[in-house]
């Protein structure tokens, strides 16, 4: 895809760090008028958040939404590079071209929300800009996520599977990867 020489039974998978789906309710909402009994607090708008935010962070601070935070316009990249070159569905929240090519969507902070994660991250030769730092723990979460992808929390069956799902790793996990304590296949 980006024109570079690779094997062929080669696979690759990538942890992308930005929202990969818009809340069902909110798509509902647009294209149909469709609205939703209650709308709540803003942490819990079903319109502003997925289930997976609301899930996985309880409304504690986590990840920006997609519809009221600036960062829809890489929410919008995000879903554009999943239509052109990973489209279906795999599962809630892996997508794929149907071959070789698997992707999911991470938050980079979250998986430094333990203190023996983030100082084991910590320790890691130190780069100049957060956005690298950001870049090296989705690398990693791919390479987990490709290798032991038993050890991220998985999305409840309810979860709408073109909403997507945020792949954290269980906390410690990132620990075990780094200093060698989890086997990798």
């Amino acid at each position: 895809m980006c024109r570079s020489e690779r094997a062929e039974d080669a696979s690759l998978t990538l942890a992308i760090d930005t929202p990969l789906g818009f809340p069902t309710a909110f798509l509902s909402l647009a294209a149909g008028r469709q609205s939703v009994g209650s709308i709540g607090d803003s942490h819990c708008n079903p319109y502003l958040y997925r289930q997976t935010e609301r899930l996985l962070f309880s409304g504690k601070r986590g990840p920006l939404s997609a519809v009221k935070d600036m960062i829809g316009s890489q929410a919008t990249k995000g879903m554009h590079v999943l239509a052109k070159f990973a489209p279906r569905v795999e599962r809630c929240g892996v997508w794929t071209d149907g071959a070789s090519l698997r992707a999911i969507e991470t938050y980079p902070a979250a998986c430094r929300r333990s203190e023996t994660d983030k100082s084991v991250l910590d320790t890691l030769q130190p780069l100049k800009h957060d956005d690298l730092v950001d870049a090296r723990v989705c690398a990693l979460v791919a390479y987990l996520f490709a290798n032991t992808p038993d050890v991220f929390e998985e999305p409840p069956a309810d979860i709408p599977a073109r909403e997507g799902w945020i792949w954290v790793p269980k906390p410690g996990k990132m620990q075990e990867l780094l200093t060698g304590r989890t086997r990798l296949v």
